[in-house]
């Protein structure tokens, strides 16, 4: 019984340190991914910026002066 006993709680200590590992990596994704969302809005904005045409219909569009 003793044996038993042992054997369990080595079992959830082996447990907590894992579920604990795992929450930290949840969290460090959790921070990329806020991060790489944050960077994307700023790389949009900048290609908006660069190339606002881009987003707009052709149709819209002048045409070219050789034409």
């Amino acid at each position: 019984m003793e044996e038993r006993l042992t054997d369990l709680e080595l079992r959830y200590m082996q447990q907590e340190k894992i579920i604990q590992e795992l929450n930290d990596t949840v969290y460090r994704q959790e921070l990329t991914i806020v991060r790489l969302e944050r960077d994307m809005t700023l790389l949009r904005e900048q290609v908006m910026m660069l190339a606002p045409s881009a987003s707009g219909s052709p149709e819209d569009e002048e045409p070219p002066p050789h034409y």
